[in-house]
């Protein structure tokens, strides 16, 4: 039997006759009542909601806020006479949120409905709203999203730049050249006594017996996974996450998947997904980022701590445990922990072996020497792990940059949060292929450009919010990492010298500076060895010390990236040019498997 209400077509309750009979009204109560009455006795029996024959009613969208909803597993989902229907995942509804729910909408009837059909009936109720608000999450002064929007005053900006630049190149060559060499120079200097500094101030040894926690205090940790076209390896992914052996009752991962990205949808759908393993689908929108995506599926997450993986990651087993002890013992202030990022295809070609020669140098000397003395940490885009109310303080994900991590990472520091490296290791996909590695290097340095422009748009405000020290570790993150690739040719140049010819800079200067000049670069390139050197022997990959002298090979290929970078800036800013993953194996059977520290 079907209990209607008036004017309603079918409830969605389906009744037993033992329910009938024993809600049966007497006649001296109206008809309304009677449907209260036993719309509440089958609530209170813990009836199940089928939202395909009856699914939510858009009448009540705008009863609640989808962020309510979404925290307290609610939905208001259709009018039973006076009162209203919710749905909700809780087996035994609390009282408080109950007068708080009755508070906002007047009477109402509970009836039950699994998380995930709850969350996706959410999702169907409030899309729209979900995904503006993930498009422009954050702060529109901190954001890239208008950086395509040509002003009066960015017209007239350009127009000089563009006009002053052009004027010294035909005007004045000689004096142009001499310039920019000179900046780049003086570049290649700050980025050798950075990564110096960086080296004798960054190794810390890990703690070996960290303070241990009592279960009943361990957080619920989300990690959420963005996959768009990884339909390749989302068996390989499910296996990885599997290994974890954080409680399985305290995890929370939620796999990302764009709506229309039918193929990896349908990959995960044929697995057999744990209980606390689920899918989210992303709605499409103006843009299609990582950053969105995960601005979109941060909401439906439940834990305390929020992590990223990438889904070609295989991260340590123990990961999570020692995420959760970093934070157990840093200050408040601390609301990010870095991991460390390393590869497991490292002898597949020389730029894999190039490309982990530079992870170690990155996450093993640079970032370990920046965290340790306070600096601003630009985050690596997966095994990022953050509190969850700073994440939401800080306005989560910048979605329209393309480089939302290192982002994240400046905007945490102006909002006054520390950020620690923990030695943990992730190993995923080294990307060893020229023209996709040149293509995925652009888009890291485009979004460099397009943070390093946002973050400067008020400089002497950015420089009060964080102080001398990290604003000058913000100048040598990013200003040097971009000019160190754009002005590159600028220092190609001095290899003139040995076909016997000479540059302008050469005709001006006395031939004693060249030699000294000379013997500058000479010290940069034997700096650059040693970062390398001792940046090998702080990981498993000893083999690898022959292949350092051959990183003056793999560099040049990012001074292509560079000027791709440039080109999108100003053509494309917000293009995400998608990296695959699955196309290089592990070099040995089961070698994405290890342990935290290595």
């Amino acid at each position: 039997m079907v209990l209607s209400a008036p004017e309603k077509s079918a409830s969605p309750f389906v009744m037993k006759p033992s329910d009938r009979f024993a809600t049966e009204p007497r006649e001296t109560v109206s008809r309304e009542d009677r449907v209260i009455d036993r719309a509440t006795a089958l609530a209170s029996a813990r009836r199940q909601l089928d939202p395909v024959d009856h699914p939510p009613t858009r009448d009540l969208d705008h009863a609640l806020s989808p962020e309510f909803c979404l925290e307290n597993l609610v939905l208001p989902w259709d009018k039973v006479g006076s009162a209203t229907l919710v749905a909700t995942a809780h087996r035994d509804f609390p009282g408080q949120l109950r007068h708080v729910v009755e508070d906002a909408i007047g009477p109402i009837v509970f009836a039950y409905l699994p998380e995930a059909e709850l969350q996706n009936a959410i999702s169907d109720v409030f899309g729209e709203d979900l995904v503006e608000h993930a498009e422009s999450r954050v702060d529109k002064d901190l954001s890239c999203r208008d950086i395509n929007k040509m002003t009066l005053r960015r017209a007239i900006a350009a127009s000089l730049f563009f006009g002053v630049s052009l004027a010294l190149i035909f005007l004045f060559p000689r004096a142009f050249f001499i310039g920019i060499t000179t900046v780049a120079i003086t570049n290649v200097v700050a980025c050798s006594l950075f990564k110096v500094v960086m080296l004798f101030v960054g190794y810390r040894k890990p703690i070996k017996n960290p303070q241990a926690i009592p279960l009943d205090e361990h957080p619920v940790v989300s990690i959420m996974v963005p996959m768009y076209r990884e339909e390749r390896i989302a068996n390989e992914l499910i296996a990885r996450l599997n290994r974890l052996t954080y409680p399985k009752a305290l995890m929370d991962v939620v796999l990302i998947v764009e709506k229309f990205d039918k193929h990896t949808k349908r990959m995960i759908e044929d697995q057999s997904l744990p209980s606390w393993m689920r899918m989210i689908e992303v709605p499409d929108g103006r843009i299609r980022t990582k950053p969105r995506a995960l601005n979109y599926a941060f909401k439906f997450t439940r834990g305390d701590i929020v992590g990223i993986l990438d889904a070609e990651d295989a991260p340590a087993t123990d990961q999570i445990e020692r995420v959760v002890e970093a934070f157990h013992a840093a200050p408040k202030e601390v609301a990010c922990v870095q991991g460390i990022l390393d590869f497991y295809n490292t002898r597949s070609n020389w730029i894999a072996r190039c490309f982990t020669i530079e992870y170690a140098t990155w996450f093993r000397v640079i970032l370990a020497g920046a965290a340790r003395i306070g600096l601003q940490i630009p985050l690596g885009g997966t095994t990022v792990y953050l509190r969850r109310h700073a994440l939401q303080e800080v306005g989560a994900w910048d979605a329209h940059n393309v480089t939302e991590d290192a982002d994240l990472g400046v905007r945490l520091a102006r909002f006054g949060y520390q950020t620690i490296l923990l030695p943990t290791v992730t190993r995923e996909e080294a990307n060893n292929r020229m023209i996709p590695w040149i293509k995925q290097r652009s888009r890291w340095l485009k979004g460099y450009m397009i943070t390093y422009i946002v973050h400067m748009r008020r400089p002497f405000r950015h420089w009060r919010e964080v102080g001398t020290k990290k604003f000058v570790g913000f100048q040598l993150f990013f200003l040097t990492s971009i000019l160190q690739f754009t002005l590159a040719p600028a220092l190609w140049s001095f290899w003139l010298v040995f076909f016997g010819l000479s540059t302008p800079f050469m005709d001006v200067f006395p031939s004693d500076w060249m030699k000294g000049l000379l013997a500058l670069f000479l010290m940069t390139e034997l700096i650059s060895l040693m970062i390398g050197f001792a940046a090998v022997a702080r990981t498993q990959h000893e083999k690898l010390m022959q292949w350092v002298p051959m990183m003056m090979f793999y560099h040049p290929m990012g001074v292509f990236a560079a000027y791709k970078a440039l080109a999108e800036l100003v053509m494309n800013p917000f293009y995400w040019d998608k990296t695959k993953h699955g196309m290089s194996s592990p070099d040995t059977p089961g070698g994405d498997i290890h342990s935290s520290v290595n």
